[in-house]
């Protein structure tokens, strides 16, 4: 059963993303912010997480930027959830090493084919 974990500080979006995932085969935990985030992939270390671009705080580029200075998740693979589908957001957060984009809205269908395919690399 794949881990996941879903950064995401709107909290209806990411427990509709954790219920998806956990009625299927999935075991997924959610944070609320980038620092929560960051502290549960370290105990937690899951096989994939899902993390929105702009959050309060800490954005998901600055927690992808530790993660990839911590050996222990520096190659977890990284999907970035982001409502802006501009070059500039794409190409940073490919600069920093994210593996893929999810545009918000998505659909379930979706989210699933996106995590199946990431988890299979």
């Amino acid at each position: 059963m794949a881990k996941v974990l879903v950064i995401e500080d709107d909290e209806l979006l990411r427990e509709s993303i954790l219920h998806i995932l956990n009625t299927r085969e999935f075991n997924a935990i959610g944070a609320g912010d980038g620092r929560c985030g960051l502290q549960l992939a370290k105990e937690f270390v899951p096989d994939l997480i899902l993390c929105d671009v702009r959050m309060p705080e800490m954005n998901g580029y600055e927690v992808l930027r530790s993660l990839r200075q911590d050996p222990v998740t520096a190659s977890l693979p990284f999907i970035f959830l982001t409502a802006e589908s501009s070059e500039d957001v794409l190409r940073q957060g490919k600069l920093l090493g994210a593996n893929g984009y999810l545009t918000k809205p998505f659909a379930t269908a979706e989210l699933l084919e996106v995590l199946k395919t990431h988890l299979r690399k």
